[in-house]
């Protein structure tokens, strides 16, 4: 048995922090478990990355942000995603194409139909047996990701108005597609967080 679980938010969320904790949860209940990343995730990914994540917030805007993106998923999901699936993996990935639905589409305003289509170009009907949105504050988000030390600070820089609308995007999602994705209140201890998570993904997958 394998599936694949997809982690969405704003910045600041905790999803690389919540990803570490479910897959030592999950393997020490004997589930083999693959993270990964987008975008990234693969070697052609992973160099589409770094034009997307570094260097000023208006370089590209969001249709050429969502050609990239798509362009990284269609890489990171052939050569990493489905052969770990077929080996019988799961999969948990921090962002999927949520993340370009609500940053591309809600934050930028790129057309929400032109990014469907663009999933179907890339993806086709695959899509994440579970998405767990971590949900917060916008001010709260970007406080947390001010913290950190790096290069990847591109989105960062984008302005708290876009960052809300990112979040509101992520909260549509949700709403729209409860089937698929369970959105968890990330203002909360690590702890706290860890276990609604364990909880909704034994609920929901029968898994840990």
């Amino acid at each position: 048995m394998s599936g694949f679980i997809t982690f969405e938010g704003g910045e600041g969320a905790g999803k690389s922090t919540q990803i570490l904790l479910l897959a030592e949860h999950l393997r020490a209940r004997g589930v083999d478990v693959l993270t990964t990343r987008e975008p990234g995730g693969s070697p052609g990914a992973e160099m589409i990355r770094k034009l997307l994540v570094e260097g000023v917030a208006d370089a590209w805007d969001g249709t050429t942000e969502a050609l990239l993106m798509f362009a990284a998923r269609r890489d990171h999901l052939v050569r990493t995603i489905q052969p770990a699936l077929r080996r019988g993996q799961w999969v948990i990935s921090d962002r999927f194409a949520d993340s370009t639905r609500a940053y591309q589409g809600h934050g930028h305003g790129f057309d929400l139909g032109q990014i469907e289509a663009l999933y179907r170009l890339a993806v086709g009907d695959f899509q994440p047996n579970l998405t767990i949105i971590l949900d917060l504050p916008v001010e709260t988000g970007l406080a947390r990701a001010a913290s950190r030390r790096g290069v990847e600070t591109r989105y960062e820089a984008l302005g708290i108005a876009f960052h809300r609308r990112v979040r509101d995007g992520f909260r549509q999602i949700a709403a729209a597609e409860p089937g698929r994705c369970v959105l968890v209140d990330a203002d909360a201890p690590v702890e706290t967080v860890r276990d609604r998570i364990t909880q909704v993904v034994a609920a929901r997958l029968g898994v840990g």
